[in-house]
């Protein structure tokens, strides 16, 4: 069964995708990068070029996404998939069904934080990543431009996004980590984690406590980025004008609002998102 980790984008779920790929992935709990790739991103064009579904068509692939689903999810063990979809329903067609997910553990950030660090990641400028976060719905390759293994995501906007994930509470699959508390005690917040996978499953609370030290002292956002300059990381983009590698691991917990956000942008995507704000404590 899927357990979906699932944000909106730069909001921390590399972070976490990297701390459960160290522990469940290794035999120490020591982290790489290669270990990430246990863990798939959904949707991903492979998947659904398997089993004969025209990439081109957009209606077609998200008519299927819960059909690809099934195709490969494995009812009796969890595995993980990262998403930065929301949680729609687009024609009556569902990104997913209680038949195939265990659960959704989603990842929050506040958006003012947001909104540069994924301008950054995005090529743009800070104007257009705020429109992107208050008004873009999808975002991705142009189906006949095969510039990535993603067919278009359907992420909503930030708002969106976190709203639509919140229907797993009724079923009490949910747990939401907010990427401030990640950073200021990952051991609690990892904790917290292992704990909601292990009542997912209905079994009981363990921790491999040599794997859990390890996994956090070498996942730590210096440790991560000293690795990416190092060796690279594959899921770091290339800037659109200048063709250069965009460093993925830029300025984390330095990433501060109070000092990069201009006034009528921070005001802006307040009033965007005051409700979610305020119920997340960003207010």
């Amino acid at each position: 069964m899927i357990v979906w980790l699932a944000s909106y984008p730069k909001s921390g779920n590399t972070l976490v995708r990297s701390m459960l790929a160290a522990y469940f992935f290794s035999n120490d709990g020591v982290y790489n990068f290669d270990l990430l790739r246990n863990i798939k991103q959904f949707p991903q064009i492979a998947l659904f070029e398997r089993m004969g579904i025209n990439i081109q068509d957009e209606k077609e692939i998200i008519k299927n996404y819960i059909r690809v689903q099934e195709s490969f999810n494995k009812k009796e063990s969890m595995q993980f998939l990262k998403t930065h979809s929301y949680l729609f329903n687009i024609d009556n067609h569902a990104f997913t069904d209680l038949n195939n997910s265990l659960g959704v553990i989603y990842m929050v950030r506040d958006p003012r934080n947001v909104v540069t660090s994924l301008a950054n990641h995005g090529s743009m400028s800070i104007e257009e990543s705020a429109e992107t976060l208050i008004n873009i719905h999808k975002f991705g390759n142009i189906l006949n431009e095969r510039k990535n293994d993603q067919t278009r995501v359907y992420m909503g906007t930030w708002g969106g996004n976190y709203n639509s994930w919140k229907s797993f509470k009724n079923q009490g699959r949910y747990l939401i980590i907010k990427y401030e508390d990640l950073i200021r005690d990952r051991d609690f917040v990892f904790r917290k984690i292992l704990k909601f996978l292990h009542k997912l499953q209905g079994t009981k609370f363990h921790i491999d406590q040599n794997k859990f030290k390890n996994t956090i002292e070498t996942t730590s956002f210096d440790k991560m980025k000293n690795l990416e300059n190092e060796k690279g990381f594959f899921e770091a983009k290339t800037h659109l004008k200048t063709g250069k590698k965009i460093p993925f691991f830029n300025l984390g917990p330095k990433n501060d609002w109070k000092k990069m956000l201009d006034e009528k942008i921070r005001k802006k995507i307040e009033e965007a998102f005051k409700k979610e704000m305020v119920e997340l404590g960003y207010l």
